[in-house]
Order: C-alpha cells, then sequence, then structure tokens
C-alpha cells in the first residue's frame, strides 16, 4: 500500500527515505520552500533553517518548527509551507543573515549570480531591522587564481562550498576557521587558491550562493543572454556542460544538475579551460604549401587541389596508396564519415586513429573473451559495488570527475579498493590494497591474483558451468606457474597479490577500472584478456555493480571506434574481410569497398619510409607529438607526397604538411559524442565557427561530392538517421531522442536504451577463458643492461594529451611544463636535485627535463608528461607495440639519466 503525506493540506504519495523538502519540491513549485544551505548534488546540511517549515503528525496534531532539507518525511504528516509565523522566521534568520553581509546586494544589479539576493526577495525582505555588522570589512579578496576569486565579505557561512569540496570533489581543502563571529572560511595553510592543494575543479564557485567564490568570467559586468548544453571535448567521462553566452561570446561554463554523467561537477578543463575556441592562433583559412611556405588559398582552390592529387595516387599508385587517420575529438558523424569517404570514395581500408592506438587492445580483448569491445557498466553503478580494482589508470588526473567519484569510494572506510599501478597514484594513497607493480608485469601480477582465486576455492563455479568455456585448460595451465620468478620480476610480494584478490574474489559485488597503463604495453591485448577473466572467474559480470570498464582518456575514443574508424573492422564493428560483410557496405554505400585488411598508424609510417604511401590525411591529431618515436614519424611524413592536415592549430604535425584545412572546435559545431560508458550524448553548438574555418564533417562532405560521390551536407540528424541503418548497436538512436542525458548502446529500433551489457548471455555465446603467460617486453631484452632505468608516462590535470589546446589557456599559468618524476635514491645516486633538468636518454635519443622528487615512484622507475612540444619526450619512446592490436609500448621504455649540462631539449643520437 502507498503511503501520502499532506502538503498545505493536500494529499501526496512519499517515496521511502525521501526528506520534506524533496517531497514538496516533486509536487509543488521549485521556490515554495526557500533555501541557502542546500544544494542539489550535496548532502542535506541544516545550517540556515531558511527552509523551515511547520509540521504536525496528523490533522489536528501539535505543530513543530523543522528544518525540511534533513527531516525525512513521515506517512500522516501534515506539513505546511508558508504559515505567517514561518514566513516570518525566515525573514528573521535572512535579516540576520544580511546584518554581516554587505547590504547593497539587496539592490546589486552587477554579478547576477546571488542566491542570497533572490531568497531575500522570495521572503519579503525590502530593509533589514538589525545593525549592520563590520566583520566583512576585514575579509580579503583572493586574486591568486587565473579561474577563481574570492570575496570573503560576502561570505554567510553556509558551508556549500566546504560541503561541495569534501563531498564532490573530495580534495578538503576549504574550511571553517574560527568561532562565532570570527567564523571564516580558509583555504588550506596559506588560505589562497594557488598555493593550496585546490583542484580548480570550481566545484565550490559553482556551490556558493553569494558569490563570494565565482569564477573570474563571471566578474565581468556582462549578463548571458543564452545558455547552451553540450558535451566536454576532453576525457571520455563525456560531462554535460552549460556554456553561458553573450552576443557570440562565452562567459562561463556550468555543469547541469541533472546530468547523469556528471551530477553538477566538472574538472579544471572542462569548466575553465575553453577560451582556445578563439585563440588569436586559430587556423582561419585553407592552405597549401608552395616553394617551402603555406599560402592561404579559398575552399574551392584546396578542394580541387586536394580532388586532383587524390584521384592521381588512386589511378597511377593504386587506392592503398592513401591513408587516413581520424580523430577521438570528432563527432560520432564526423568519424563516420572520414571512414566512409576512405572506404567508399577512395577504396581503401587504410583508416585509423587513436581510438585504436591507445585503447585497441582494451576492444580485441574484450571482444575475443565476451564478444563486445566496450565497458559492461555504468560508473552510476559505484552506489552498488562494495569493491573496485583500478589498474593502470590514474582517474582523478586523467578523467577527474570519474577519479572524484572513486575517491570518494576508496575514501570510505567500509569498501575496498585496489590499485595496481607503478605510481602511487591519489588513489593508492587511500586503497585497500596498492600492488606496485614494475612496468611491463600487468600479465605477471593478475596470473598470480587469479592462481589465489582458483588455490583458495574462491571462483564463482555455476557462472562458470553455465556461462562460459576453456575453463579447464585455463586453469591447467595457470596452476603451473612460478610464483617466484613472478614475486622477483614484479616486485609485488606474493602476500600482498593473495590479500588482494582475496579481497576481490570475496566482495559480493565487484567492478574493474582499467585505463593506458594496461593497453600500452607488450602485452596490452593479453592484459585486458586477464581482467576479464578476473570477472569470469568471480561471476562479476551482468549485473549492477560489477562488470569491466575501462577508462577512455579522449572525449570520444569509443565512439570513433563505434563509426568503424580502424583498419579491420567498418561501421558497427563488422569485419571487413567477411563476404556478407562486404555485400552489406557495398549495397548501403552504392560502390565496392575493399576486403582486405588496411594498414594500421605504425604500418602507414612503415609504408611511407619504403615509398608506397603517397598520401596522408590527417585529421585532430598531432602524430608527430604524441606518436612514439618522434623521428621516424617525421622521416615518414616527409617521405609522403600529400600529408594533409586538419586542424584548429599550427601543431608540430601540422607544421609538416602540405595542405592544411581549418577545423572547427567542438563549441562550434553538432553531433555527438559516445562516452566511456556507451553513453551517446547530444553535442550541440554554441557559437559559430572562427571566420573561415569549417565543421569537420562539412569538410569531408565537400570533398566526397567534389571527388564524384553524392552526400548531403552535413547535419546530426541526417548523419545519426544514415549511422542507424548500418551500426546495429545504433539502430534506435536517433537525434530527437538523446534528450539532455543521451543513450547507453546498443539502442533498440523502439529506442530502449542498454545500461548493462552480458545480463543473461554473452554476444559471442559463452565467455572465453584463456591463459597467457607472463613476457618480458622486447624493449627491456634488448636495451636494459645499456639503459638500466624504466620509463613510463602518464598525464597530468591541467593538461590534455598534446595540449595544443590547454596550453592557449589559463591552464599554462597553473602547470607551465612537463616533468621527470624520480625516486629521491635514484636523485641521490645521480646527483640530481629537484628542480634540475635531467638528460633522459634511450636507444633513440635523448631529451631534458626537469626533475620532480618525489617517492609517488620506486627506485628504478621514472615517470613523465608529455604536454609541452618543446620537450617532445616521444623523441625517446620506442617502436614496441602490443603484440595482438600493434598498440604503442608508451609505457615501458629502456632509458638512463645523468644531470643535465644545460637546458638541450631535442638532442638526438
Amino acid at each position: 500500500m502507498s503511503k501520502t503525506a499532506y502538503i498545505d493540506n493536500q494529499e501526496f504519495e512519499i517515496v521511502e527515505g525521501e526528506t520534506m523538502l524533496s517531497f514538496i519540491r516533486r509536487y509543488k513549485e521549485q521556490g515554495l520552500v526557500p533555501t541557502l544551505c542546500d544544494a542539489p548534488n550535496l548532502d542535506p546540511f541544516g545550517s540556515c533553517r531558511v527552509c523551515s517549515v511547520e509540521v504536525a503528525l496528523n490533522e489536528n496534531g501539535t505543530v513543530k518548527t523543522m528544518a525540511s532539507c534533513h527531516t525525512p518525511v513521515a506517512a500522516g504528516q501534515y506539513i505546511y509551507t508558508s504559515t505567517e509565523s514561518v514566513k516570518a522566521l525566515r525573514k528573521n534568520i535572512l535579516e540576520l543573515v544580511l546584518t554581516d553581509h554587505p547590504l547593497d546586494c539587496l539592490t546589486c544589479e552587477v554579478n547576477g549570480n546571488c542566491e542570497l539576493q533572490t531568497v531575500a526577495a522570495q521572503v519579503g525582505i525590502r530593509e533589514v531591522r538589525y545593525p549592520e555588522g563590520d566583520n566583512h570589512l576585514y575579509r580579503m579578496k583572493d586574486l591568486s587564481h587565473p579561474y577563481m576569486t574570492s570575496d570573503l565579505s560576502k561570505c554567510i557561512n553556509c558551508y556549500r562550498c566546504v560541503r561541495a569540496c569534501d563531498e564532490v570533489q573530495g580534495e578538503f581543502v576549504l574550511s571553517m576557521s574560527g568561532r562565532g563571529f570570527d567564523s571564516k572560511i580558509i583555504k588550506g595553510l596559506d588560505d589562497s587558491f594557488m598555493d593550496s592543494d585546490c583542484v580548480s575543479c570550481g566545484a565550490c564557485s559553482q556551490a556558493c550562493p553569494t558569490s563570494a567564490i565565482s569564477d573570474v568570467f563571471q566578474s565581468k559586468a556582462i549578463k548571458p543572454t543564452e545558455t547552451t548544453r553540450t558535451i566536454c571535448t576532453y576525457c571520455g567521462v563525456g560531462c554535460n556542460l552549460d556554456v553561458a553566452t553573450s552576443n557570440g561570446e562565452i562567459l562561463s561554463i556550468q555543469a547541469p544538475y541533472d546530468a547523469e554523467v556528471n551530477q553538477g561537477h566538472t574538472c579544471l578543463k572542462g569548466r575553465y579551460a575553453f577560451k582556445f575556441y578563439d585563440h588569436p592562433e586559430r587556423l582561419n583559412a585553407p592552405m597549401i604549401k608552395r616553394n617551402g611556405a603555406f599560402e592561404k588559398v579559398t575552399w574551392d582552390e584546396v578542394y580541387d587541389y586536394i580532388a586532383n592529387k587524390l584521384t592521381g595516387f588512386k589511378e597511377e599508385f593504386g587506392p592503398d596508396s592513401m591513408a587516413g587517420i581520424s580523430s577521438s575529438r570528432c563527432t560520432n558523424e564526423e568519424n563516420y564519415l572520414m571512414q566512409k569517404f576512405f572506404r567508399a570514395v577512395l577504396s581503401t581500408n587504410n583508416i585509423d586513429g587513436c581510438a585504436r592506438v591507445c585503447h585497441s587492445p582494451t576492444a580485441l580483448g574484450m571482444q575475443r573473451t565476451y564478444g563486445t569491445g566496450a565497458a559492461t557498466n555504468s560508473i552510476d553503478d559505484l552506489k552498488d559495488t562494495n569493491c573496485i580494482m583500478v589498474i593502470g589508470a590514474n582517474p582523478t588526473d586523467a578523467h577527474p570527475v570519474t577519479g572524484a567519484k572513486l575517491k570518494q569510494f576508496v575514501m570510505k572506510s567500509d569498501n575496498v579498493s585496489i590499485v595496481i599501478d607503478p605510481r602511487r597514484t591519489e588513489l593508492a594513497k587511500y586503497a585497500t590494497h596498492h600492488l606496485a607493480l614494475r612496468p611491463g608485469t600487468n600479465v605477471a601480477v593478475l596470473n598470480m591474483m587469479m592462481y589465489y582465486i582458483v588455490t583458495e576455492n574462491l571462483v564463482d563455479t555455476s557462472f562458470i558451468e553455465n556461462r562460459t568455456e576453456g575453463f579447464e585448460d585455463f586453469k591447467k595451465e595457470l596452476l603451473t606457474i612460478d610464483l617466484d620468478k613472478i614475486e622477483a620480476v614484479s616486485g609485488v610480494a606474493r602476500g600482498d597479490v593473495r590479500a588482494a584478490a582475496i579481497a576481490y574474489a570475496s566482495a559480493p559485488n565487484a567492478m574493474s577500472f582499467h585505463g593506458l597503463g594496461v593497453t600500452e604495453h607488450f602485452q596490452g591485448t593479453f592484459t585486458v584478456m586477464q581482467i576479464a577473466d578476473l570477472a569470469l572467474l568471480t561471476g562479476n559480470i551482468g549485473r549492477r555493480g560489477v562488470g569491466v570498464n575501462p577508462l577512455r582518456g579522449q572525449n570520444n575514443v569509443q565512439g570513433s571506434a563505434d563509426m568503424g574508424v580502424q583498419p579491420h573492422q567498418g561501421a558497427g564493428y563488422l569485419d571487413v574481410t567477411k563476404d556478407d560483410v562486404n555485400k552489406k557496405y557495398n549495397e548501403f554505400y552504392g560502390v565496392d569497398v575493399p576486403k582486405h585488411i588496411g594498414y594500421k598508424i605504425p604500418e602507414m609510417f612503415d609504408a611511407a619510409l619504403k615509398g608506397n604511401l603517397k598520401a596522408i590525411w590527417i585529421i585532430g591529431e598531432d602524430v608527430v607529438q604524441t606518436d612514439p618515436n618522434t623521428q621516424k614519424v617525421i622521416k615518414a611524413l616527409k617521405a609522403t607526397d600529400l600529408v594533409i592536415v586538419q586542424e584548429l592549430f599550427m601543431t608540430e604535425t601540422a607544421k609538416y604538411a602540405d595542405v592544411i584545412l581549418p577545423g572547427a572546435s567542438f563549441l562550434e559545431k553538432s553531433g555527438t559524442f559516445t562516452n566511456g560508458e556507451r553513453r551517446v550524448q547530444a553535442v550541440n553548438q554554441v557559437v559559430e565557427p572562427v571566420v573561415g574555418s569549417k565543421p569537420d564533417g562539412q569538410i569531408i562532405v565537400d570533398i566526397m561530392n567534389r571527388m564524384g560521390y553524392e552526400q548531403p551536407d552535413y547535419t546530426p540528424d541526417g548523419m545519426l538517421e544514415e549511422i542507424s541503418q548500418i551500426v546495429p548497436f545504433f539502430a534506435g538512436i536517433k537525434w530527437d531522442r538523446l534528450g539532455e542525458n543521451g543513450l547507453q548502446w546498443p539502442v533498440a529500433p523502439d529506442g530502449t536504451d542498454t545500461q548493462i551489457l552480458h545480463k543473461t548471455e554473452f554476444k559471442r555465446g559463452k565467455g572465453k577463458f584463456e591463459f597467457n603467460p607472463w613476457e618480458e617486453t622486447v624493449e627491456l631484452k634488448e636495451h636494459a643492461k645499456e639503459y638500466p632505468y624504466i620509463l613510463t608516462t602518464n598525464r597530468e590535470l591541467e593538461h590534455y594529451n598534446c595540449g595544443a589546446m590547454t596550453r592557449r589557456t589559463a591552464n599554462e599559468l597553473i602547470l607551465k611544463d612537463d616533468y621527470l618524476m624520480i625516486n629521491p635514491e635514484d636523485a641521490k645516486t645521480n646527483l640530481i636535485n629537484d628542480g634540475d633538468y635531467v638528460c633522459l636518454e634511450s636507444p633513440r635519443g635523448k631529451v631534458d627535463v626537469k626533475a620532480r622528487i618525489t617517492d609517488e615512484v620506486k627506485q628504478g622507475i621514472l615517470s613523465t608528461t608529455f604536454h609541452f612540444p618543446d620537450i617532445m619526450i616521444n623523441n625517446i619512446t620506442g617502436d614496441v607495440h602490443d603484440s595482438e592490436a600493434m598498440c604503442p609500448e608508451y609505457k615501458v621504455v629502456a632509458v638512463r639519466i645523468r644531470k643535465s649540462k644545460g637546458k638541450f631539449k631535442k638532442q638526438l643520437v
């Protein structure tokens, strides 16, 4: 039987566990009960009492005054929201708050971001009866940060900023100091944003009801005239953004509270790092290089030039003399068009992208084990799990909003967490178990974990018997592993591995998360298969709170792979070599498409060096800075007759182009991105493209038409309609169905989406166990004696990938250069001090990079970032790739170090 309560004598059904405030808001207008300390993404707090209501246990019962924000509603209660006594109470509370707040807030029209002003108007305050206090006069402004400012004279001590920092971000930077009238918000020991541990997520600014903490952009005396909801361009979390504009200028970005992905939260990049969109260095005209110099030309001229060149190469050297690299920063629709252009117009499968470069082992490994190479669950399932395993990922830096949620999970004492990573990452500091393995030994450690799960009889026998195959052969080989050898090579004590294995297998529900520290290895695919096997072994698949969840590094890595940006699979992951698939593509595209597997990116460069690649078209990828072995990449580009680069800026790769095409940023076009949990979300155009540039999708459409293949103009709804007819799991995805929060594929024709994969069966039928032994990487086999240190690469919170966008924002004021993490003992041995430049040398070359001495890395292990082109870390990374998927092994580089004699950043052996 449903339970009911009354709001102002009207009867309504209640939901178990909800507060009076949430109950009232479900049935009445939002402003009926005003609030100050309450916020949608914060736990109920009850400090301001502005939300007070009168409550009786029954119709004639005694009336009591209660704070509605944190008081549970009960069946039969009578709640009165607007009695004269309640209104008087609220008015009195607000007047007292205003006594120690600038009184001109009652008439202030400058900022427009003061909830106190709104609430004061709601309760009917026109003047304050009490004398003004003077405590606010002595609170200094903090102007130290490029994005956030604080004027604590406006602070009303509601604690919303403190709670946002604690409950949303989990950083604990803000706190309250003093008592009574001396109470004030402080930021760390030095009381400034820049000198504190603040990660600049802006949660405090968005939470503040009075602009005591606010975004610098909001301090302008300009009010937005329009707000557009779109999706962030950075990592694969897929945060929703509300972008405020006025007269075509972007003023600020906030996070909508109703976004299922990020619930009112963003990171530093998503909220603040958007000013690159109108940076003076934006490319604003097509260019052709003539006599060694770029000349600006018209779009018609560049289209004719490209069409003639590509037609000539196709006729003289064949279709496979051309190749394309598409972009995970482009929309699904644009990636679909790019692979269609190469397959249907140029007649080659030489199409690849960073989705395959960074996460191809995920797709291949999970496809081999489950039949589908994507996340099995949603991040929201953290509410339902008891244990998480994070391997090869540092999500608080690389996937910050998801990282904040994971951090909140690991900090709770009743949750179990396992971090497998060479570095002592932020999550590792809080984890129940941290297995600090040597880079390159993921397979060894996971085999040991599974060994203990089997020998401790912690396998899910029923699940294995009913839903898997190959277990007995797998078990037989697993039990033969040499524990002494694995313990020695990995550097992790077997007792620690056993404890972590038991914790994972014993948890009622266990989720795993993995990143590039899994995939960018010689045995990356095998590691992904082991992670998938762990879930099979323990039955942690096919329900809420479990599963295998890859953390995608770029915003549309998942989507670009879905759309067919890979040489062996077309749109929808259909095998291009199969006759039935080839027939399907031929009929759909109206032309014959090739059946043989095309070049992967490393093979493109090899073909170029052999003289077999005549043209390459690169969209939004700075391969010179981000691909391994930079000098080889440069030689390959120089050896290619026609290099077309479609970009926002003159990147390191664009410098080697023969043709440059100015594309549009995510703020200047519409389409869809697919985040790491298979959620397809609408990207909505916020401003017009920079004059002279075009949306990337329209550029591809234009060249397709110029080369004789009819393709309608680029529109997101039109392209989604086409995609839904060829990609099986997009069958029900239509532009007008996406709504505010998108749909998780597979989506049925009727629009029903899928939050959890593999509930009753796997796409391949039964989950497959396959044992793979650990093998040392070729990099260390060949070079470890001469180059005794192991370098691994990582990302920093402040910058994104090659930094082409973030380095053109104020983020560069927060993090100014790359650095090398080095253990104190290794620094001492090599006479290196913190801040010294270190000569980092590998068999490929050497670079100079600044040292940061820290115990976050073990002896013998070094770690560095690659965001700045003046360092060019990839001058020293190598050609070793994953044995199955050809993903570059960025995470294990044999190096030696010494203190630099000077700051020489681009030296070659």
